[in-house]
């Protein structure tokens, strides 16, 4: 059941993000807004479109949520083998995803004290861009 669950939450994602599904979405409006005035501007009219698109939204909140767990994981996967596999570097980061937010903003203010002053940091990201 959750492999079926992430092979179609994954596939709809992936529809859900391409020019047809905007443009499937552009028509149902089109369709609704040029109905109105058959239907009278009703309330029933408006309750179609206000449930349909409440509808939608819902299930997409949760299959898009699954997909983007999965990819931030591999994601993570991917960046925990290359800092096991770089020599010299902190395997000690390996899992940090795992700390709190607190925790987190700690080691990153650790990591931003040890790369010097924000004007050498300055220097550095305008070398940088002055790269391309």
């Amino acid at each position: 059941m959750i492999r079926l669950f992430e092979r179609i939450s994954g596939r709809v994602a992936m529809l859900a993000g391409q020019p047809p599904a905007f443009i499937l979405a552009v028509m149902t409006i089109v369709v609704w807004a040029v109905t109105g005035p058959i239907f009278q501007w009703s309330d029933t009219w408006q309750l179609v479109i206000n449930t349909g698109t409440t509808i939608v939204t819902f299930l997409m909140v949760f299959l898009i949520q699954n997909a983007q767990n999965r990819d931030a994981s591999a994601i993570q996967a991917k960046l925990d083998e290359m800092i096991r596999a770089t020599e010299g570097a902190r395997n000690a980061f390996i899992g940090i995803e795992h700390r709190s937010e607190a925790e987190l903003q700690e080691i990153l203010g650790a990591l931003e004290r040890t790369t010097g002053d924000d004007s050498s940091k300055s220097r550095a990201i305008e070398r940088l861009i002055n790269r391309r």
